[in-house]
């Protein structure tokens, strides 16, 4: 019997890694002989990188870069050998997240994406022929200046001198000079389809988290933004789907980079070779933190299932909750949540491993007669 293990993390308990090994240990002993295929899944925000280095066993790399403020700090990333290719693997949050700035007042106003770049261009001088970078959790607005500018881009007011590229100076822009950038193939995972200005634009749906309280501040100086990256690159981009992810990264990263964003469940999936493996399963194991409704719209475990479903294997998913909702529950064939609903959510998350390690032991008839 062979059991594909594709969860994803239980946010600020256990990562999609250790969910999978513990899904392991327990299957192992419970049901001599299986063997467990460990490939956890991210779709494409916090994790998405631990999720591929497992899966595809690349390695670690260690960067200096700044956080959204400035700070220095160390990020890491992923690097994974494919043939004779190098990729990267990486997440904006990492260097230019908004949790690493909770413990400072927001100002976004000089929230920057320069660490990112400079993890793009560690990647760069490394060797790497891909970027996969996924751009949820971010702490800015700043349109991707800041990463271009790490990457050799150079934003000039009408003098001629340089900008900090940061909100706070783009209305002062008058032109770009751009680096003489080698050949690259990068991918976004981004799961929003917001454009970059307007009602549904970055500055206005997500900007409040960041702190912004003066829309009109920043729609001005995107606008200016996009509007110098017309005139001179050539590329209007601004009405993409997805150009308003992370604070207008999205945005940035097509106009500098070329960049092609991609849903995040599809490009982990795709990475992982998660077809093939699901193909090679007699059953297939999925899960989360929490299975509700937004699990609906992009989230991994759901595009598990129907990938799995599409090739008639089965599938059980093993939650922190699950909603009961029936649009939901029709996914699996089997959906056990963890938590027992009279302890508190702060004790279930310290006791997660426990929690899931005694679920599991408790759905094996159910298991069991999944795998026939």
């Amino acid at each position: 019997m062979r059991i594909l293990l594709a969860s994803d993390k239980y946010k600020g308990s256990l990562t999609a890694t250790q969910v999978a090994a513990t899904l392991r240990r327990v299957l192992e002993k419970e049901i001599p002989g299986v063997v467990c295929d460990v490939c956890p899944i991210a779709d494409g925000g916090e994790g998405t990188t631990e999720a591929m280095i497992t899966a595809l066993g690349g390695e670690w790399v260690e960067v200096p870069t700044f956080d959204a403020q400035g700070r220095a700090v160390t990020a890491r990333y992923g690097l994974i050998s494919t043939g004779d290719a190098l990729e990267a693997v990486m997440e904006m949050s990492a260097a230019s997240g908004l949790a690493m700035v909770s413990d400072r007042p927001l100002d976004p106003t000089t929230a920057s994406t320069y660490g990112t770049g400079v993890m793009m261009q560690d990647a760069l001088e490394r060797g790497a022929q891909k970027i996969l970078i996924g751009i949820g959790g971010s702490a800015t607005n700043d349109g991707g200046t800041g990463m271009a500018q790490a990457l050799g881009f150079h934003f000039l007011d009408a003098a001629g001198k340089t900008l900090e590229c940061v909100p706070r100076d783009l209305d002062q822009l008058a032109s770009i000079t751009t680096p003489p950038v080698r050949p690259i193939k990068v991918q976004v995972a981004c799961d929003v389809n917001n454009p970059l200005l307007g009602p549904q634009g970055c500055t206005r749906v997500y900007g409040p988290q960041k702190g912004v309280n003066c829309f009109d501040f920043f729609e001005y100086r995107l606008g200016k933004l996009a509007d110098g990256v017309k005139r001179q690159l050539g590329v209007d981009a601004a009405e993409v789907p997805g150009a308003g992810a992370a604070g207008g990264l999205g945005y940035g990263l097509i106009a500098f980079c070329g960049a092609e964003l991609v849903s995040g469940f599809d490009l982990v999936a795709d990475a992982v070779n998660l077809k093939q493996r699901i193909a090679a399963a007699d059953l297939v194991i999925t899960g989360e933190g929490r299975l509700d409704a937004q699990t609906l719209h992009g989230k991994g475990p759901v595009g598990v299932a129907q990938m799995a479903r599409a090739m008639g294997r089965r599938v059980a998913a093993f939650a922190g909750a699950i909603d009961e909702s029936p649009a939901l529950r029709a996914h699996f064939d089997l959906a056990h949540a963890i938590k027992p609903a009279e302890m508190p959510l702060a004790e279930a998350i310290a006791r997660a491993e426990e929690l899931l390690e005694a679920a599991v032991r408790k759905a094996m008839p159910e298991i069991r007669a999944l795998l026939g």
